[in-house]
């Protein structure tokens, strides 16, 4: 059987993500967290892995010890529709800390309310509420 996912790769602050994520979405759940073992390249009990979801889908969330010249593109990005004005202002504003915010939230024809922000570890949101929830 084949099984998809999206995998998350930060480089030392990969638990500090799953702190914020899970404090942005109520729909965020972390499933198990693997720490470092001896040998294996991190600091022995660091964070290492997070499996987790969000509204259903699958995140592997790693913290990699070496520091790589790539990180997150927002050509890549995750894809969150909401159920509610509250909701999706609630996210993009803690979304919004030490963020980019590439499209601030808004009416942009298209959607109601849309914003799409990079946030601080250069992870890639787009926030939708649905014309059909809006209106």
């Amino acid at each position: 059987m084949v099984t998809a996912k999206t995998h998350l790769m930060f480089q030392g602050n990969a638990e500090e993500a799953v702190t914020l994520y899970s404090a942005v979405f109520p729909e965020f759940q972390v499933h198990g967290i693997e720490e470092y073992g001896k040998g294996e390249g991190g600091e022995p009990g660091a964070f290492k892995l997070a499996r987790a979801s969000l509204a259903g889908h699958e995140l592997q969330i790693f913290d990699s010890p070496p520091v790589h010249k790539f990180s997150f593109t927002p050509s890549i990005s995750l894809y969150v529709d909401f159920s509610s004005e509250d909701e999706i202002t609630v996210a993009a504003d803690k979304l919004a800390d030490g963020c980019t915010v590439m499209m601030p939230l808004g009416n942009y024809g298209f959607s109601e309310q849309f914003a799409w922000i990079e946030d601080r570890f250069g992870v890639s949101w787009q926030l939708n509420l649905p014309s059909a929830v809006a209106g």
